[in-house]
């Protein structure tokens, strides 16, 4: 038995900093917050303890954790955390209006390959930290071919991602454990 873990960091690291802002009373709740475009500036998700979570204490049993996310300026040294607590990257160039992109699609193309060429259909879970709805077809087809397909994310996850999946954690009691301490 192994999993194979797909983080969109940008998607769970700025829904979480809305959650946060609910639970600190700057939002009234989490449609507040996005509506508004309210979020704590002060919330950051730690690696390793997102690391932690995911995977459990069992790492003999992780096929595969990938975090997908942007290329940061060369001065940034955000991601060596991240590699240092665990995780392949998958970095992506903005694009010409500093818009993040390639990332949802890459993570649809990672967890498709790793599914049908290294999964065990009748032992492995794919483990899809993320909440957007764009991850719905991707997801059922898995989940209609076999594959356990378990999502992970903030409570506000898009409604049919979190009914197509084959099952789903919540975040949200959660949010102290994965704060970064500093």
């Amino acid at each position: 038995m192994a999993d194979f873990i797909y983080v969109d960091n940008s998607n769970l690291f700025i829904e979480g900093k809305r959650v946060s802002a609910v639970v600190r009373g700057l939002a009234m709740n989490i449609y507040d917050a996005m509506t508004n475009r309210i979020i704590d500036y002060d919330y950051t998700i730690s690696f390793g303890r997102l690391h932690e979570f995911v995977v459990g204490t069992d790492q003999t049993q992780i096929a595969r954790a990938v975090l997908f996310g942007s290329r940061p300026p060369p001065n940034d040294s955000i991601w060596k955390y991240a590699k240092s607590a665990g995780f392949e990257l998958v970095l992506e160039d903005r694009n010409i209006a500093n818009k993040e992109k390639k990332i949802d699609t890459g993570i649809v193309s990672a967890m498709v390959r790793d599914a049908y060429k290294r999964a065990d259909l009748a032992k492995d879970t794919l483990v899809l930290v993320a909440g957007d709805g764009d991850f719905v077809p991707a997801v059922r087809d898995l989940v209609d071919d076999g594959f356990r397909v378990e999502v992970i994310f903030w409570d506000h996850i898009s409604k049919e991602l979190k009914e197509t999946a084959s099952s789903f954690i919540s975040l949200n009691e959660h949010l102290e454990f994965l704060r970064l301490k500093y």
